[in-house]
């Protein structure tokens, strides 16, 4: 290889005299794609902030073309060419998708925004993304696959030669994974560097390079991706072997817990018709745009129904709001757990308790009671933490999805409702939550697992059911449940009837 493109040693990061990173030295080379593997909590992110300016080191230093740089802010990085997309979105919901795009790198004429301008840009740059995202749209319009294009399309306008992409297939179809994959080819002919963290081991080992794999902070190995096979990527981020992931489903009971009857929004769901039992895994699969998340938000009152009847325990149910939905012991856990779960600047006991916050009042907030419950969570789940204070933004995506999880299960929900549970999770957080979703079931909590990866839904799953366009195709039992027959009805070339 030639010349490194950015060298970095011997980086140290703490937070409140915790370390997190351990003298981190990795050599980073033009054109290529690096992988960046690990746990949730590893390191990664906390490494990738620094070089994005987003954390500042402790200790150590960098080189971008053989020269020491000091960054100390994302407008440093950016001015040395590095660009980062975020895990989380960084997008203003209120603004359309070209303000989103441009923010902070405006086009302006005598003085005034050039709006015209940024548009035709902002087309451009959506129509190389091959997306029909129109640039007027507002963000707040947007799926989530298609605000992940948005920050991708941020990224480009800069025309950046170092860009970290940190889970940035996570929510994508796979006919976008393709488009992803090809615009990555594109970009590294083009001489940009790509860092690439994902915790999908089939994609690093086709589009990386060589992968970086860290552990508790450490950097355990850097390989070329020719020399590694997937259950060694395991082995490395994990430091022992790694049993069955998926752990066998429990029995569960003939007993209806949910059922759902015509469930209808115009132009978003059509006649949804689908029971529950007590005990039971029941996934929802089905392409971007399918309905299932708005399935789910409607039953937990979050959307406003135009039809349809909601039964529960055998009675009829109204459910208009989230709070009607927690009378009835249901819990859900959104895909955007930063956007509508979580908030980034509370501790984990005020997170954990947003929702069971009566429990904890007797006149005051009980903080002694609460904090207790905290550690008990934090042990229970494993949640990674300088301390039960640090605030969730100082968390990784693993540990904070804990802490929301956390915060359901206060409420010792009857039936929970998990939209993409693992989105951004390593394989050894996954697996603990497989385990947890298990544990669940046998003690007769009902569970709705969404999920964009076919082999989590029919990993984890009783029975599934596949949707299309805001409708039911098919459901699935026994050896139906697999990849081929779950794929012939969210495409729409098989349907059967519902309910």
């Amino acid at each position: 290889m030639n010349e490194p493109i950015m060298q970095i040693h011997n980086i140290v990061k703490e937070f409140s005299g915790v370390r997190v990173l351990h003298k981190i030295t990795l050599d980073i080379y033009g054109s290529e794609v690096l992988g960046i593997l690990g746990e949730n909590g590893a390191g990664k992110s906390t490494l990738l902030k620094i070089i994005s300016g987003i954390y500042t080191k402790t200790a150590g230093d960098i080189k971008i073309n053989c020269k020491e740089v000091n960054i100390q802010s994302a407008t440093d990085a950016k001015k040395l060419g590095i660009a980062m997309i975020p895990q989380e979105f960084n997008l203003i919901s209120t603004l359309n998708v070209f303000e989103n795009i441009f923010l902070g790198n405006e086009i302006k004429r005598r003085g005034w925004l050039d709006k015209t301008a940024m548009r035709n840009k902002a087309k451009s740059l959506l129509e190389e993304l091959k997306t029909e995202l129109n640039p007027e749209a507002l963000i707040e319009t947007l799926s989530v696959a298609e605000k992940q294009m948005v920050e991708i399309a941020k990224a480009l306008v800069n025309d950046s030669q170092i860009l970290i992409m940190d889970e940035p297939t996570t929510v994508l179809t796979d006919h976008e994974v393709e488009i992803f994959f090809a615009l990555v080819d594109r970009l590294k002919q083009r001489g940009v560097t790509i860092i690439f963290i994902s915790h999908k081991l089939k994609e690093v080992k086709f589009l990386c390079d060589r992968l970086a794999i860290l552990r508790d902070g450490h950097l355990v190995s850097v390989d070329d991706v020719k020399d590694i096979d997937e259950e060694d990527m395991a082995r490395k981020m994990v430091g022992r072997e790694l049993n069955q992931i998926y752990p066998p489903l429990s029995e569960h009971q003939q007993t209806d817990v949910l059922n759902v009857r015509n469930l209808s929004i115009k132009g978003v769901l059509k006649n949804i018709n689908f029971h529950l039992k007590k005990g039971e895994v029941l996934g929802f699969a089905g392409l971007i745009g399918a309905g299932r998340t708005e399935t789910a938000e409607a039953i937990m009152g979050l959307r406003k129904k135009d039809s349809g009847d909601l039964e529960i325990f055998g009675k009829p149910a109204q459910i208009e709001n989230i709070s009607d939905a927690l009378n009835y012991k249901l819990a859900y856990l959104s895909e955007d757990r930063q956007g509508k779960g979580l908030i980034m600047n509370f501790d984990i006991p005020k997170n954990i308790t947003l929702i069971s916050l009566k429990a904890y009042v007797k006149g005051l907030i009980q903080h002694k009671k609460e904090q207790s419950v905290a550690r008990d969570y934090v042990n229970r789940f494993d949640i990674k933490a300088a301390s039960i204070h640090s605030n969730l933004i100082n968390l990784s995506g693993g540990n904070q999805q804990k802490v929301y999880l956390s915060k359901w299960m206060d409420t010792s929900p009857s039936i929970l409702i998990l939209d993409e549970p693992t989105r951004g999770i390593d394989v050894n957080t996954k697996k603990e939550i497989y385990h947890f979703i298990q544990s669940l079931t046998e003690q007769g909590v009902s569970v709705i697992v969404i999920s964009s990866e076919l082999e989590e839904v029919m990993g984890l799953s009783h029975r599934v059911i596949v949707m299309r366009s805001g409708e039911i195709m098919g459901e699935l039992t026994g050896d139906a449940i697999n990849e081929k027959e779950i794929m012939l009805y969210a495409a729409g070339l098989k349907q059967t009837a519902s309910g």
